[in-house]
Formats: structure tokens, sequence, C-alpha cells
């Protein structure tokens, strides 16, 4: 199962209405789960995407109104087997709001 991680600091805002956006949105596989804190507290919305032996993202300056986008990253992860992904240009804007990623398990580079 794939995680959609929401800071839960942020939700407290405008992170609670996103995530209530994204509930139907989201593909087969992706749940939304919230962190008391994912430390992006300059540039909120933050999140993350996580999965089992997979890489992992984190994201912040993530905006309420970029839940198309968000939807478009959620897919693109959830079809990535290894969770890197190639071309994230349907991803629209959150490509300028990546902080970095981590390798999964077995990674080489």
């Amino acid at each position: 199962m794939d995680r959609l991680i929401l800071c839960g600091s942020c939700a407290e805002g405008r992170g609670a209405g996103m995530a209530r956006a994204l509930e139907s949105r989201l593909p087969d596989g992706v749940v939304i789960e919230f962190a008391d804190c994912l430390n992006a507290c300059g540039d909120p919305i933050a999140m993350a995407l996580r999965g089992p032996g997979k890489d992992v993202y984190l994201f912040a300056g993530v905006a309420a109104d970029d839940v198309g986008d968000v939807t478009a990253l959620a897919r693109l992860y959830a079809e990535a087997a290894d969770g890197r992904i190639r071309d994230a240009r349907p991803a629209g804007r959150l490509r300028q709001c990546l902080l970095g990623r981590v390798p999964g398990r077995g990674a080489r580079d």
C-alpha cells in the first residue's frame, strides 16, 4: 500500500481541506495518512509519498488548490514499481515543490 502523507501541523489549516478533496480522487492502492510534523514548517503544505521498497519523496509549498497535480503525482507513484518517477511533467507545479528523494531498498544510485 502506497501512502500519501500530509503534515498534521499543516492539516490544521489548509491541509485538512486538501485531504478531503483527495479522498475520492486518489488511485487504488494509495491511502492518505497524517504525520505529526514533516519539518517543513516554513513552506506549508508539506507532504510525502512512501511505499514498501519504493523511493520516498518529500514536498513542501504544496497549495490547497494543487489537488489535480497531487492526484497525477500519486498516480505516477502508484504505477512506478520502484517508486522512481522518471517523468514528473504530469505532476505540474509539484515538480518545483520537491525537497528531496530518498532511494528505496536496493537502490544503487
